[in-house]
């Protein structure tokens, strides 16, 4: 039944991806879905490519063995996740369409400001996919380490092969819209899951949340103190760099992608509404799934270091619910991991074939038709893939570790050249340059001699050092030329025409 659960599931999503391989006609439709998606599913799939294993698994786990206290990372998220589609969603679709249409995050830094050269968007593409290879890499391990927990009798490499050939199938043959829909259905799937499985813990705990709390109690106050770590108080310190987690999001390719894809500007408001709604019911129940989870273990006198902390949804989902139903469940676990990794593994792909191959002398002559850059594009998904899954197979237990080095990357490098392209007319190319450099050293240099002294997270000093030297370095240079401020200013009268 378990396994039953499973097939529907992927025939599910490849029948999504398989749908959609006839609409997609070129670049456009290919990589953002011809501008055309609506607002539903622009903010569920923003977000279930966003959370992926970490909300089913990371999360829960950590508040198993640590208590509430994890739960700030959460909220730093949560904060992140609103002021994005606040501050950026609506601005990048506007100014991204103005300059040029620009179908990528790397193409719309270069065409505001008007790199010929294409500095801005081959710095931006080599850093997409360096990145992007851990990220898949974390993917289709987590998918094998799944696979492997629910059936024993499977080889992780055959595991974590099954898991990738099924994302690759349905992201080669449907690009962004098959992405996006199948995330859509997943991040349905995924918010009911985390839903149910703490409900039906306190429902099929004998004295139900009474016992559950008196059993949490007997472990000290600290466990239900958010400002306890572990059993130790935290600091302002810890706090803040857990808070600063919501930097990311501001520069994040993977989800940016999609304010840029939604069919009209006016309709982000409705999008982010439904965005908060859904990461608020995520989190907060991902949360309790930890909180239960170790209540559950404590009233029926279950060791805790008897399973594995990270696999609690697992462990209640087998022992609460029939085989069928809890193979639904573990398909929650599975579509948390494939919405993040086809949409990076659709980023990193456009970052190659749109940003770099498609503005070489070769992607200029005639024969080259939009069809055949979608066939290089569906070639570089399976380049990309192979290189994740040997990064997954032989790169060592340390690349989920990677995945939060990758995100505070992203957010330094990219997060403040975001937000000063899209407020500040007077930035320019050399700002954008010093923005991106700075961000993305910074994160390099504080992760390997300061991140250990100072127990800050180095996302907060990268992206504050990127955030100051693009407004410094645009100021000592040469303003923008006028053609660079009429665009902008074009793109800002038509926002104020769709307020």
């Amino acid at each position: 039944m378990v396994l039953v659960a499973f097939i529907l599931y992927f025939v599910l999503v490849l029948g999504i991806g398989y749908y959609f391989y006839n609409n997609s006609h070129n670049l456009e439709d290919y990589f953002l879905g011809g501008r055309s998606m609506n607002p539903y599913v622009t903010a569920m799939s923003a977000q279930a490519s966003d959370m992926s294993s970490w909300l089913l698994m990371g999360l829960p786990g950590a508040v198993l063995l640590l208590g509430l206290g994890e739960a700030w990372i959460g909220i730093g998220l949560a904060i992140g996740s609103y002021l994005s589609w606040l501050f950026v969603a609506k601005k990048l679709r506007i100014h991204s369409e103005v300059s040029g249409n620009a179908l990528t995050m790397p193409e719309f830094f270069s065409n505001r400001f008007k790199d010929e050269k294409g500095y801005l968007r081959i710095i931006s593409a080599v850093i997409i996919l360096f990145f992007f290879v851990i990220y898949v890499a974390s993917g289709f391990k987590g998918a094998g380490v799944i696979f492997t927990t629910i059936f024993p009798e499977i080889g992780l490499e055959i595991a974590m092969a099954i898991g990738a050939v099924i994302i690759i199938a349905y992201t080669f043959m449907g690009g962004f819209k098959a992405v996006a829909w199948t995330d859509f259905f997943q991040a349905i799937l995924m918010v009911i899951a985390i839903i149910v499985v703490p409900l039906a813990t306190i429902g099929n705990t004998t004295g139900g949340w009474d016992a559950i709390q008196a059993d949490l109690d007997g472990l000290g106050t600290e466990f239900l103190n958010i400002f306890y770590d572990g059993g130790s108080q935290m600091s302002i310190i810890a706090i803040i760099s857990l808070l600063a987690w919501a930097f990311g999001y501001f520069g994040m390719p993977h989800i940016v992608v999609r304010y840029m894809s939604i069919r009209d500007p006016k309709e982000v408001k409705v999008a982010r509404r439904v965005s908060l709604v859904w990461i608020l019911l995520a989190l907060s129940f991902a949360i309790l799934v930890g909180i239960v989870g170790r209540g559950y273990l404590e009233v029926n006198e279950i060791p805790v270091e008897s399973i594995n902390a990270e696999h609690i949804f697992v462990y209640l989902s087998d022992k609460l619910f029939p085989a069928l139903i809890a193979g639904v469940l573990y398909a929650a676990i599975m579509a948390a991991i494939m919405s993040t990794a086809d949409s990076q593994l659709l980023v990193a792909s456009s970052s190659i074939t749109n940003d770099i191959v498609s503005k070489t002398k070769w992607a200029d002559r005639q024969e080259v038709l939009q069809s055949k850059l979608m066939w290089i594009s569906r070639a570089i998904v399976i380049v990309v893939a192979v290189l994740s899954m040997l990064l997954a197979l032989f790169g060592g237990s340390n690349i989920m570790g990677l995945v939060s080095y990758a995100w505070a990357g992203f957010g330094a490098a990219f997060g403040p050249l975001m937000i000063l392209s899209l407020y500040w007319k007077r930035m320019n190319f050399q700002g954008a340059i010093a923005s991106m450099i700075v961000g993305f050293a910074t994160v390099i240099i504080w992760n390997t001699f300061l991140t250990a002294d100072t127990g800050i997270y180095e996302l907060l000093p990268g992206f504050i050092f990127a955030l100051i030297a693009g407004i410094i370095v645009s100021l000592v240079t040469k303003a923008p030329e006028q053609e660079i401020v009429d665009e902008f200013e074009k793109a800002e009268a038509i926002e104020k025409e769709s307020a």
